[in-house]
């Protein structure tokens, strides 16, 4: 290094090295040789055992990914104006793959936009912020601040900041779960907003909402979906807020059917539904659905589109045999209720399910089911949630969309 370095050096085995120089930003507690003493949250340099350097990040020992990698530069000031800079290319980013949808979007995405464990998603005027990083957590109220700022300089003005971080492993990481209006900004009073996404409106509970109130990866795959949906009899499972089957009636279906085992969720389909005026073809059902796939009363229906958008089966690479036999089940039943020249959308939103174990998997239940698939069309997230190929975490979301011969 050609400077004096004033962060405390880790030391990192070859693995390590090598998945740094391929581009991967974390370093996992096994492949720590040595660490100098350095708080949780605070920045430390990473190096080899030749004391060669190979990035900066934030270290953390309660952490299983010990350090996440900030910047592989030496040159790196991490000050406002870094910050700053980080925030802006992401937003550019934003614009220039989303266009007219900035106003409803993911702004931040974690290690894709070199902010490790922070998300933050954008519905109209509200921002709403999950953060997994101590690192983050520990300066987040600059990096809140900067945001804010630069949303102003681009002409959208924010109302209020909101933190979902209701979630388990922040607990991992070494910091307390909660959620709130972020301390020190304007808010409104509720929780509840409107937003139009593909045409369509919704009312989003960022507040008590899963994740961070509204599933934004799924949008142009619900316009790629709906796209197919003309004069059809659609069933949508695990319809959470109705956005695929509201896209398919939107797009031209005859009947939708939207299902979910959650009564909120089916309420909070409904309510979207009467805010399109979309109500009229619309059905809700509430059932398990590996229950409802199995009922034989379904087949008398006149179903020929199926779309399934499950939750994760599995968070973990342990759970993932358990996780490939329910993504089984569920697609082989689908496939069964389906006639000739039916339709069938179906995705996984877990990383751990990689491409080519979910395309054997749709093989399986296609034998099973006694039925060929036809690929119309293979999707992944939306472009605000960025893969980064160095980084295959990024890649989680797979939609595929067939035709049953």
């Amino acid at each position: 290094m050609k400077q004096q370095r004033q962060f405390a050096k880790v030391t990192v085995t070859k693995k390590a090295q090598r998945s740094l120089q391929g581009g991967h930003p974390w370093v996992y507690a096994g492949e720590v040789i040595t660490a100098e003493p350095t708080p949780n949250g605070a920045l430390c340099d990473l190096i080899n055992e030749k004391g060669t350097y190979l990035g900066t990040g934030f270290y953390n020992d309660q952490s299983l990914i010990r350090v996440r990698v900030l910047s592989q530069n030496a040159n790196d000031q991490f000050d406002e104006a870094f910050w700053r800079r980080r925030i802006r290319y992401s937003l550019d980013y934003r614009r220039i793959v989303m266009g007219a949808d900035f106003s409803c979007c993911r702004l931040i995405f974690g290690e894709a936009d070199h902010f490790p464990g922070w998300t933050v998603d954008r519905f109209g005027s509200i921002l709403v912020s999950q953060i997994m990083s101590l690192g983050i957590e520990q300066i987040k109220d600059q990096l809140f601040a900067l945001l804010w700022e630069e949303m102003e300089k681009l002409g959208e003005p924010i109302e209020g900041l909101y933190e979902r971080n209701d979630i388990a492993l922040r607990r991992k990481e070494g910091m307390s779960e909660g959620t709130g209006w972020a301390a020190g900004f304007k808010h409104p009073d509720s929780t509840l907003t409107q937003i139009v996404e593909n045409g369509i409106r919704y009312e989003v509970d960022f507040g008590e909402g899963q994740k961070t109130g509204f599933f934004l990866d799924q949008k142009y795959n619900r316009v790629a979906a709906a796209r197919l949906a003309q004069g059809r009899t659609v069933l949508d499972c695990c319809t959470h807020t109705g956005s695929f089957a509201l896209n398919a009636a939107k797009g031209g279906a005859q009947r939708v059917i939207a299902a979910d085992i959650s009564a909120s969720a089916l309420a909070s389909a409904k309510r979207n539904a009467q805010l399109n005026g979309l109500e009229a073809k619309m059905e809700f059902v509430q059932g398990d659905v590996f229950d409802l796939l199995a009922d034989e009363k379904w087949k008398t229906q006149g179903i020929d589109y199926i779309i399934l958008d499950p939750p994760a089966f599995t968070k973990s690479r342990k759970t993932i045999h358990n996780a490939y036999q329910g993504y089984c089940q569920i697609n082989t039943l689908a496939m069964k209720m389906l006639p000739r020249g039916a339709l069938l959308a179906t995705a996984s939103c877990s990383h751990f399910m990689e491409d080519a174990m979910f395309e054997v998997m749709l093989q399986e239940a296609a034998q099973k089911a006694k039925v060929e698939l036809r690929q119309i069309e293979v999707r992944h997230q939306a472009p605000d949630h960025p893969i980064l190929m160095s980084v295959p975490e990024t890649r989680y979301l797979k939609f595929y969309l067939f035709q049953i011969v």
